[in-house]
């Protein structure tokens, strides 16, 4: 069965985690934060919470998940197209049949008539194709992070970043344990409702024998997690003796943020207990 490469799982359970993220309560700042705390800083120019956030929505999921490699942060979606094409990671043509993980352009002064070759005004991350539409998730969509549903070849499609994930398709059946799987869902990190189970059918997994599992976890729940909130100047080690703990336990308990126990980032919400 054809299923998702760890890495584009990972962007696509980030992207659903930030869902909801808005400006009207002042939410949607993470975002900005994890954007500006990034180095080298696209273009050298700080992002403001006034400022449009589709294209710093995508570099932050990027970030978070140690993926600018492929993704290339910056907060313009031309300046985007323009890294994209640097990469070799960009496809001009709109009619594209995208995958999971494609990020999507758009442009809303397209005319619909023939190839749209204009200046981008928007952009998100591909969740999954249905039949003929695409399911987007887009920052700064009304003001907050949400779900576009658009169809293949629409009008208004610009172009697509084609990130080169580590194996972006592959055909082998190895996939995180029951019990990884069944806490991300309860953590939210594969959304709610027909969402979740459509996004954990399409990785590949068990609906039924997930939610028997989630349904077991929540009978008889572990105690509490306890989270700290990142902040400048702190350590791994630091944070760690803070709560009687280790840098390496708290890693493990964050191993889709953590990969490297030197390298944190301000904002991050980590589970240290």
């Amino acid at each position: 069965m054809i299923q998702m490469s760890n890495t584009i799982s990972e962007i696509l359970a980030q992207a659903r985690a930030w869902i909801g993220k808005k400006e009207s309560d002042q939410s949607f700042r993470i975002i900005i934060d994890i954007y500006n705390s990034h180095r080298p800083l696209a273009r050298g120019y700080q992002v403001k919470y006034t400022d449009s956030w589709c294209a710093t929505f995508v570099s932050a999921v990027a970030i978070r998940c140690n993926a600018t490699y492929i993704i290339p942060p910056e907060c313009g979606c031309q300046e985007m197209i323009k890294l994209f094409q640097s990469n070799g990671e960009w496809e001009e043509n709109e009619a594209r049949i995208p995958h999971a993980g494609d990020i999507i352009f758009y442009d809303w002064d397209d005319s619909g008539v023939g190839n749209n070759t204009g200046y981008a005004d928007h952009v998100g991350i591909v969740e999954k194709i249905s039949s003929s539409t695409i399911t987007v998730i887009e920052g700064n969509k009304s003001n907050a992070v949400g779900r576009r549903n658009i169809a293949v070849n629409a009008r208004y499609i610009r172009g697509y970043g084609i990130p080169r994930y580590q194996t972006e398709r592959v055909t082998t059946s190895k996939k995180k344990p029951l019990d990884t799987i069944a806490r991300e869902v309860i953590a939210g990190k594969w959304g709610n409702g027909d969402a979740r189970k459509n996004a954990l059918i399409a990785a590949g997994y068990d609906y039924s024998a997930i939610q028997a599992r989630v349904n077991e976890l929540l009978k008889n729940p572990e105690p509490a997690a306890v989270y700290y909130t990142v902040k400048s100047g702190d350590t791994l080690s630091a944070i760690a003796r803070k709560y009687g703990t280790t840098a390496l336990a708290i890693q493990k308990l964050n191993p889709t943020q953590i990969k490297n126990i030197n390298h944190i980032i301000t904002g991050w919400k980590i589970r240290v207990k």
